[in-house]
């Protein structure tokens, strides 16, 4: 497994190295938001751990413009900063976890365990669900030929529900999957980007698509 570490600390840096090493990972390092964007973009990895305060680029930026281009290599974003909205920005720039330093390397490793498990799944470019078309390397969607602009997380809930289409998914399975174990925010906000979702579908008359099963959880029809 190629583990691609983004962090301008050297103590950090080769710390996170010298833990993954242990383990048999191979561990590439990039000093800056640039380096770290063009490795992402070059070369394929795992996983990829993202500091937040980068020069050059910081991580939230090379967590989008790694999304925008297609890159769909796993995220996992390191940060000093424990507020809510940070972690949310980080998620929606298109992370799929985060990380609060200082961690304990039992920590990270859980992470990243979960993480390459999900990147063992199999890969699918598109999903169609009637005239419901998700593209998973362009991240669009279209209804009825029609696009629906859905911001990064927003895409990510409604791409795992169509790779699912016709199943109930739990509240905890769309957590789990979109925003990683560790998520200790409020466990409203999957209904919270379901709403966002059944909204933009509203729009273009296609709102009841995504069913909510009372008790259980939501499921995406054709």
């Amino acid at each position: 497994m190629r583990i691609l570490v983004v962090e301008d600390d050297v103590e950090i840096a080769e710390g996170v190295r010298q833990i993954l090493e242990r383990r048999k990972y191979a561990v590439q390092i990039a000093r800056d938001g640039d380096e770290g964007y063009e490795a992402l973009a070059h070369d394929r990895f795992d996983v990829a751990i993202i500091d937040i305060g980068l020069p050059k680029r910081d991580g939230f930026t090379v967590a989008r413009a790694a999304r925008a281009a297609g890159i769909q290599t796993p995220m996992l974003m390191l940060t000093a900063r424990d507020a809510v909205e940070d972690r949310v920005r980080g998620l929606d720039a298109g992370a799929d976890d985060y990380l609060i330093k200082p961690f304990v390397e039992e920590e990270l490793h859980a992470r990243l365990r979960a993480l390459l498990r999900r990147g063992l799944m199999p890969v699918r470019e598109r999903f169609v669900v009637g005239d419901l078309v998700v593209d998973s390397s362009g991240r669009t969607l279209e209804v009825g030929g029609k696009p629906v602009r859905l911001a990064a997380t927003e895409f990510r809930v409604l791409e795992y529900l169509a790779a699912n289409a016709g199943i109930v998914l739990s509240r905890d399975q769309i957590l789990d999957f979109v925003w990683g174990t560790s998520f200790d925010g409020s466990r409203n906000v999957v209904e919270v980007y379901v709403s966002a979702i059944r909204r933009k579908l509203r729009a273009i008359g296609a709102a009841d698509r995504l069913v909510t099963v009372w008790g259980i959880g939501y499921k995406l029809t054709a």
